[in-house]
């Protein structure tokens, strides 16, 4: 059915279920998996005073410190299931188009990843990655909430 699953993570509790998921339906189906965590560009993520505070520099040790943490547990837990796992620290995208390149570029066949649910306003103000993921992937998506 599927033998390569990306799973997308941002290291948080929600991210984590998708994880989880994934990992199992991986062991399940005998598949392999990539990790990936998207970090997105430091002019998006740092403006204003905080540039002065927070130089480029800094912002990429500090993004390469939380991927390693974030795909090092990913690739922990793999191991405790049996499961060939990699990890891909995805840097200077936005999520959505990090998480449909990297899953091309890997030729997998399904990405799993987790979404808030949000609804309304909040859905058109913060946006939604896994509807942008959604729209743009040519594989399937299966979205934990």
């Amino acid at each position: 059915m599927y033998a390569h699953i990306l799973i997308a993570t941002d290291g948080s509790d929600l991210a984590q279920r998708a994880v989880e998921q994934g990992l199992a339906l991986a062991k399940a189906l005998n598949a392999k998996v990539t990790a990936v965590t998207v970090t997105e560009p430091w002019t998006a993520a740092v403006s204003g005073e905080w540039a002065v505070a927070f130089p480029v520099e800094e912002y990429e040790k500090a993004t390469a410190a939380n991927a390693e943490k974030i795909l090092g547990g990913v690739q922990a837990a793999a191991a405790s299931l049996g499961v060939t796992c990699d990890g891909v620290h995805v840097k200077d995208q936005y999520a959505a188009e990090g998480i449909v390149e990297e899953a091309k570029a890997r030729g997998c066949d399904l990405i799993v990843m987790a979404s808030h649910g949000r609804r309304g306003i909040a859905k058109f103000i913060l946006g939604s990655q896994a509807t942008r993921v959604l729209a743009h992937s040519a594989v399937p998506l299966l979205i934990c909430r």
